[in-house]
Parts: structure tokens; sequence; C-alpha cells
């Protein structure tokens, strides 16, 4: 049976998963990046950051954030849910990344623990989301040598291992991947970088310019 975290508000959920994420992708966690992450005000992240602190959720180390134990428990629910989530909307619903990310946003605040056990047995105990992002809770282990795809040199070939759920909040990001084909486990060669930055890589055939704020995240093997 899953662990089921004490019940909170949905605001609570999505706040401690937004720092769950932001850490996870090695970003310092500050008011400021969960203002831009949310695309909410910054007096309304505080007022809500206060009383996270009074419900024990988070602690100040400086500025910057960091979830309590509590905090790190309703987080691993609701990251955990989420992915499991946009696995079955994917890999079973047949769902484009961009709409499963969306559904799952809803979802991840109303499934129960007998649900996930059962997405967990029909989806035979997928250890990351379809995006390469590990699902907390299982025996993922991040392939050795992973690194950005903007490190890979020109003319090296590479297989893309994970897309950052910091990609996942750009607009149209998720669809262009997705039809470029520049998903986990897909293979691809570095054939030229540009001055700007941009990553030309060859997949199945075609080449796609990825900009350097994404080759910079993408996380790749050789």
């Amino acid at each position: 049976m899953a662990y089921e975290s004490p019940e909170y508000h949905p605001a609570f959920e999505e706040y401690c998963e937004t720092i769950f994420e932001l850490d996870e992708d090695g970003v310092d966690v500050i008011q400021a990046r969960i203002v831009e992450r949310l695309q909410v005000s910054r007096p309304a992240v505080s007022e809500m950051i206060k009383k996270m602190g009074e419900a024990d959720l988070i602690y100040f180390h400086g500025t910057k954030i960091h979830l309590t134990e509590d905090g790190k428990n309703l987080a691993n629910q609701v990251v955990r849910r989420h992915r499991l989530a946009e696995r079955f909307l994917t890999d079973v619903l047949g769902l484009s990344w961009a709409e499963a990310h969306h559904e799952a946003g809803r979802w991840e605040h109303v499934i129960s623990s007998s649900v996930e056990d059962a997405f967990l047995r029909i989806l035979e105990d997928p250890t990351t989301c379809p995006h390469g992002n590990p699902i907390p809770g299982t025996d993922y282990q991040m392939p050795e040598g992973a690194s950005a795809l903007s490190d890979i040199e020109v003319g090296n070939k590479f297989i893309v291992e994970r897309i950052p759920e910091e990609l996942e909040f750009q607009p149209g990001l998720l669809e262009f991947l997705e039809e470029s084909n520049l998903i986990p486990g897909e293979n691809g060669k570095v054939t030229a970088v540009s001055p700007d930055g941009t990553t030309t890589v060859e997949v199945k055939g075609t080449m796609i310019g990825v900009g350097a704020f994404a080759s910079q995240r993408i996380l790749v093997t050789t």
C-alpha cells in the first residue's frame, strides 16, 4: 500500500510539489523562483509561504526555502501521483506529453492510495514519468555519466535520458520535443553548435535545432 500523507489543502500540495521540483532541478528555492514557476503574485506567494511555515511544511535557511520532513512526505506523494498519472495518460490513454502534463496537474490532488496502487499494477511499476523524471519511492537510478545535451561535442552520439521539470513549464516545448522524437530512450547525434548556443541534432534522419535554454537542461548519456 502506498504511503498516505495527512490531508492538506491542494494549495499546500502544489507549493510543496513546486519546491520539490525546483530543488530537484538544482535551482535555489527562493520566493522569486516560486513566483516564476507558478505565475502568481509575490504577495500571494509570501502569504502562502507564511502559512506553510505555520503548518510545519517548510523552513528557511537564510533566504532559501526547504521542506521539513512533513513537507517532503507531502511533496513525494503529490509528485509520485502526478508522474504516475502522466505515465497512465500517455501509455494507456494515448494522450500527448503536453496534454498528460496538464491533466496530471488535476489528477495529482484526487488520486487515492488504492488508485495509486492500481496504477502501479497496470503500468508494471514504472520508475520514471514519460519525460524521464524519477517517480519518488521507486528504485530509479540516474545512469552514470549523464550530462547536458549542450556538453556533447559535435559528431558525438547520445541517448536522451531525462527532460527536467523546468522544461515542462516552457510554452510549446513539450510538444516540440515529443514531435521531434527528443524523448527518453531515443538516440541522436550532435551535428552543429551555433554561436547563440543552439545545438543542432539529428534524430531519426531529421535535423532539429535545440535552443540553449533547453540544450543546457536536457540530460543525455553517450
